[in-house]
C-alpha cells in the first residue's frame, strides 16, 4: 500500500511507500513546508501549523500555533489543563520547544494552571537566559508574560490531603500520551516542540521525557529533528530523539533511524521490546519516518498538498 502527495508539480511529491509493516522515504519533498506530528489528533496541530505557513508567518510560529490547538482541546486527555491528573488530583504539564537555527530551545516542567505551556517553553527560550524553568517558578514566570492561566488555589485541598497522606486508593494510570510536532518551512529550516499533561496517575512532581532536550524533543538544523511518545522514563534512559538525530547523522534515512534507535534501546533494556514507545523523525531533506516498540502508532504528515493520518505497526524484533 502507498501514499501519495502530490503539491503542484511532480517535482514535488513525497511519496511514502508501506513494506513490512515500515515507511520507505523514496523520494524526498524537494521544496515547501511539512510538518509530522504524533497520533491522529497531530493532524489538528498539522492543520494550524500548515495555515501559519501559509500566513507567512515563522516555523516557530507554526510549532506554538499547532501543538496550541492540541493543548485547547485537551486531545486524549494527555495534553493541556483537560488532560489526565496527577495521583493527588490536580495536572502538572512539561513542555519544551527547539529551533534549529541556533540550536536555541526552551523548557517548562510540572508547570500549574497554565493554558498554554507551549507559549511558555517558547517565552524561556526568547525571553530569558536560562533553558529549563520548573514548578512554582515557571508558573511565576507565565503569569509575569502575561500567559493565559487559571485559579490554582483549587489544587489545595488535593495537595493538603497528599502532605497529610489521604492519598487516592486507585488514580487513574492510563494513558502516556504527547503532541509532538516537527516542522520543516520553506527555506529548509527545522523546529519542533512537545507538550503533554504526562502519565496519568504520576506522582506529583514527575517529569517526563517530552520536556526533555534529547530524550521528548531534538532537533540539529544540520541534521533533522525527532520527538517521542509514550512511556518517558523510557524514553529519558536511552535520550531517545537524540540518538536517532546521531543515526541520521551517520546517513540513515528517518524511518530506518527511528527503528534503529528502538533495537537498541530493547538491546539494552531488561524490558526487551516491551517499551511502550514511539517516534517520529523528519530530516532536512523532508524525508519522514515513524517506529514504534510494541504497538501500532498513528501518526500525521502534512504539506501544503495535504494532510493525512498513517500508521506503522511495532517493529519486529531482532
Amino acid at each position: 500500500m502507498s501514499l501519495l502527495f502530490c503539491t503542484r508539480p511532480a517535482r514535488y511529491l513525497l511519496l511514502l511507500a508501506f513494506a513490512s509493516c515500515a515507511i520507505q522515504p523514496e523520494l524526498a519533498v524537494v521544496d515547501g513546508p511539512i510538518t509530522i506530528a504524533t497520533w491522529p489528533f497531530g493532524r489538528f496541530a498539522n492543520e494550524q501549523a500548515m495555515q501559519a505557513f501559509a500566513d507567512g508567518r515563522s516555523r516557530l510560529d507554526a510549532v506554538e500555533l499547532g501543538i496550541r490547538e492540541i493543548e485547547r482541546r485537551s486531545s486524549d486527555g494527555s495534553v493541556g489543563l483537560g488532560g489526565r491528573p496527577n495521583a493527588a488530583g490536580y495536572p502538572q504539564l512539561d513542555a519544551c520547544i527547539m529551533d534549529g537555527p541556533g540550536h536555541r530551545a526552551g523548557s517548562v516542567a510540572g508547570l500549574e494552571g497554565i493554558v498554554h505551556p507551549i507559549s511558555v517553553a517558547r517565552l524561556v527560550m526568547e525571553k530569558c537566559r536560562h533553558v529549563m524553568l520548573v514548578g512554582e517558578g515557571a508558573r511565576w514566570f507565565a503569569l509575569e508574560h502575561g500567559v493565559e492561566s487559571v485559579d490554582v488555589s483549587i489544587y489545595e485541598p488535593q495537595k493538603a490531603d497528599w502532605q497529610r497522606g489521604r492519598r487516592p486508593q486507585d488514580p487513574d494510570t492510563r494513558g502516556h500520551d504527547t503532541i509532538t510536532l516537527l516542522v520543516r518551512d520553506a527555506d529548509g529550516h527545522l523546529a519542533g516542540g512537545c507538550s503533554t499533561s504526562g502519565a496519568g496517575g504520576k506522582v506529583p512532581g514527575r517529569v517526563g521525557d517530552s520536556p526533555i532536550l534529547g530524550a521528548g524533543l531534538y532537533v540539529d538544523e544540520e541534521v533533522g529533528a525527532a520527538g517521542g511518545t509514550g512511556i518517558g522514563e523510557n524514553i529519558m534512559r536511552h535520550c531517545g530523539t537524540y540518538l536517532i538525530v546521531e543515526l541520521m547523522r551517520q546517513g540513515m534515512n528517518p524511518q530506518a533511524a527511528c527503528e534503529e534507535a528502538i533495537h537498541r534501546m530493547a538491546a539494552k533494556d531488561p524490558r526487551g521490546y516491551d517499551l511502550s514507545v514511539s517516534f517520529i523523525a523528519l530530516d532536512k531533506r523532508g524525508r519522514v519516518g515513524a517506529a514504534s516498540s510494541s504497538q501500532s502508532f498513528p501518526f500525521a504528515v502534512a504539506t501544503s498538498a495535504g494532510n493525512q493520518v498513517l500508521s506503522v505497526e511495532k517493529v519486529t524484533p531482532r
